[in-house]
């Protein structure tokens, strides 16, 4: 590393939102600098002032709702916060750029993969024609996209969600960059996929010699890149450590909370006792239907002849990448999808029932699911969303299903009183335990929980972990745990089973499974999910 003047040097920046005669200060007194070739790690969890420290490099932000009422950036000798427009853009994307959290909302959906990167040429470095499409097919192959000549013409959604981050990668590194800012880039891929994208960065870094500004709330992908950590709580920087002392001695108590926030503990002890739920070879295939009169010439076998028992009272984890089959075959399970194959609930078969027949064993049968904002209706109040299956199954009076939403909220540790309030006057961790207690209200003995913590804070996770285990305890309830955190699933299984391409290729006890994988794929997912190495070199 160099001990010439920093790339960039961030010093005492503040940032205020001003709305009419409100000013809220988000970011306060912030300062880090980086080194040409370094990687800094801007830590902390949602709301402490992360990601709008890295937007203000580039002025990002919402202007002029968002000001810079002290502080400076400094790049190449240049106040980026005292730029005009015009210098600022010959910046923006060319010597400093910038890679987003969700590719999907970052590309645009009516354009090709190759007219978007062009157009980054075009804008910068005034290439066209053939010259455009050789750079972009360098640059699709420099980011590890097999075949590039063939996705020319993709558009995004044709596209994995790894492929996707690796073309917003490519247009990023399009003019060669000396900083690139990656805000969150692994956060919506599966493990194996955050492997590739980070071991990715990592080579771009050393091969084209550039800074890298990650923002991040993983710490253990941190911990596998970043050669220097700046932790941020409440907008404020508490900590800044090179990595491995960071990580070997943290000195702030909210570092210390962070890096011991992993889900742990062990599954609740139980005794096995009879099946709760019987499944026997389902499938879930759906066919592929072409030419004029739409004939069916092959299927997409999402769910592929997977049998497995569940007693009372366990939590079964169903693990696999995206694409693999694992919430096709929860929702086959629940009769949300149709599916061939055998299911017993409560020792009554499944299959054959009309929908009808089905719905009175519904308040048996619950789900929470994973994004706890859009699963909870803006329009209706809290009480109202626990309140609405009640008011289906016409359980009990007026009084008693008021008191029943008020225990339910008690049960996942939330204020009673906020009943009255919508979904959007809460947290993310708050909003998933109001679907929690949605689901509990109905006192059911089995629960879907389809990656129900991955959009959430790792100490709101190991929070929502702890709810659930006690929960369980207290009703004897039992779980259908799905997800490809393996760290949580580790914390709450009892099974497990791993799914690809909607086959099981591994199965039995959580507990040995985790120490022992036998198949590759069940290997390869749990080296991506806890190899934890030292700092970068």
């Amino acid at each position: 590393m160099s001990d010439s003047a920093p790339l960039i040097e961030v010093r005492d920046l503040a940032v205020e939102f001003v709305t009419g005669e409100h000013r809220q200060r988000v970011v306060e007194a912030v300062s880090f600098s980086i080194q040409r070739g370094e990687t800094l790690a801007l830590v902390g969890e949602s709301g402490s002032g992360k990601s709008v420290t890295a937007h203000s490099i580039l002025r990002l932000l919402p202007y002029p709702l968002a000001q810079h009422p002290a502080g400076s950036i400094h790049y190449a000798g240049e106040d980026l916060l005292k730029l005009d427009e015009k210098r600022l853009r010959e910046l923006r994307g060319n010597r400093i750029a910038m890679v987003f959290q969700e590719p999907m909302t970052s590309l645009n959906p009516l354009h090709s993969i190759e007219k978007q990167i062009n157009e980054v040429l075009a804008l910068h470095k005034g290439l066209s024609g053939k010259a455009a499409t050789e750079r972009t097919l360098e640059l699709l192959d420099l980011v590890g996209i097999p075949e590039p000549h063939k996705r020319l013409k993709a558009y995004p959604h044709e596209l994995s969600g790894g492929q996707r981050q690796r073309v917003m990668i490519a247009m990023a590194l399009a003019n060669e960059p000396e900083l690139l800012i990656a805000d969150e880039p692994t956060t919506a891929l599966d493990v194996t996929v955050q492997l590739k994208i980070l071991e990715l960065l990592k080579d771009l870094q050393a091969r084209l010699g550039m800074a890298l500004l990650l923002i991040s709330h993983d710490l253990n992908l941190v911990r596998r890149i970043a050669h220097r950590v700046c932790v941020m709580q409440s907008g404020k920087v508490v900590e800044q450590a090179s990595c491995e002392n960071l990580f070997r001695t943290p000195q702030h108590p909210y570092t210390q909370e962070l890096l011991g926030a992993e889900p742990s503990g062990d599954p609740v002890a139980v005794e096995a006792g009879e099946p709760l739920l019987e499944v026997d070879d389902l499938r879930v295939w759906f066919p592929i239907k072409k030419g004029l009169l739409r004939r069916t010439v092959g299927h997409v076998k999402a769910v592929d002849g997977i049998s497995f028992s569940l007693p009372q009272g366990q939590t079964l984890g169903i693990v696999g990448e995206s694409g693999s089959g694992k919430s096709t075959l929860g929702l086959a399970i629940l009769r949300l999808l149709g599916s061939q194959g055998a299911i017993r609930f409560q020792g009554q078969a499944l299959q054959g029932l009309s929908q009808h027949a089905v719905r009175p064993l519904r308040r048996q049968m619950q789900v929470v699911f994973q994004d706890p904002f859009g699963s909870l209706s803006p329009r209706m109040s809290v009480g109202q969303i626990v309140g609405e299956g009640l008011h289906i199954h016409r359980m009990g009076t007026q009084a008693e299903q008021e008191q029943a939403i008020i225990d339910a909220l008690v049960e996942v540790d939330l204020d009673p009183e906020t009943r009255h309030r919508y979904p959007h006057e809460f947290s993310g961790g708050q909003r998933q335990r109001i679907a929690i207690a949605r689901a509990l209200v109905l006192k059911p003995a089995l629960i879907l929980l389809d990656e129900p913590t991955s959009a959430l804070d790792r100490t709101v996770q190991r929070q929502v972990v702890e709810l659930l285990r006690s929960l369980q305890i207290k009703h004897n309830l039992t779980y259908l745990f799905i997800s490809h955190d393996l760290a949580v699933v580790r914390a709450l299984s009892h099974q497990l089973i791993v799914v690809k391409e909607g086959q099981v290729v591994e199965q039995g006890a959580a507990e040995q499974i985790f120490a022992a994988p036998q198949h590759i794929y069940t290997r390869q997912l749990l080296e991506a999910a806890f190899l934890a190495p030292g700092a970068a070199d």
